[in-house]
């Protein structure tokens, strides 16, 4: 994986503090708690975006080893407390979107960009998950979001003011999802999570 190259097209406003973690089955949540517990210490971030973002962070994590068939994935995360945005972008090199969704015999000849505009959407899945991760995701960047994109193939769906578009990129073998919010925004948690689960707790 070029991480040279999600650098540069994803923090390449950043100058400094990006940090970068290879994670699979066996340190998932070690980097997870690692990298909440970072921002936790972070007394400006507002709580209930914090609670939803932990929530949706790990389950883009676990999604990479569910669904992408790589053992590996890598995140990276910048917090710029001077403007209050929290990036993060997960990343593989696996199977993408279309190929995952191709495992469902239900989605077996969708296209690659009517694949990501799917993945968004609640309960969509290939048959090993709830198809709930991306879904979230896509209400958390609804309520506190500056950008969110999901990259797999040759095209990356974009998420502003609830419209997706979907635009040709240079192929990307594999899948990223990129978030950016805003932390001091005062949002419903459980709304992100469409009270499916106490995510306060």
């Amino acid at each position: 994986m070029n991480l040279s190259v999600l650098i540069k097209q994803y923090f390449s406003s950043v100058s400094d503090d990006i940090t970068i973690d290879v994670f699979d089955e066996k340190n998932i949540y070690e980097v997870y708690q690692r990298v909440v517990g970072v921002l936790t210490q972070h007394i400006e971030i507002e709580t209930t975006v914090l609670q939803a973002m932990s929530y949706c962070f790990y389950e883009i994590l676990d999604n990479v080893l569910t669904h992408s068939d790589k053992e590996l994935g890598t995140v990276i995360t910048h917090y710029d407390a001077a403007n209050h945005i929290l990036s993060f972008l997960v990343a593989d090199d696996g199977i993408g979107v279309r190929g995952s969704l191709a495992e469902n015999k239900e989605y077996v000849g969708v296209t690659e960009v009517e694949a990501l505009k799917m993945c968004i959407k609640d309960a969509i899945t290939d048959g090993k998950g709830m198809g709930f991760g991306l879904y979230s995701t896509s209400l958390l960047a609804r309520d506190a979001g500056l950008k969110f994109e999901v990259r797999s193939g040759q095209h990356t769906l974009l998420v502003q003011d609830g419209v997706d578009t979907a635009i040709e990129t240079e192929l990307w073998q594999g899948t990223i999802v990129y978030l950016q919010l805003r932390t001091n925004k005062e949002i419903n948690p459980a709304e992100v999570v469409a009270n499916r689960t106490n995510v306060v707790a």
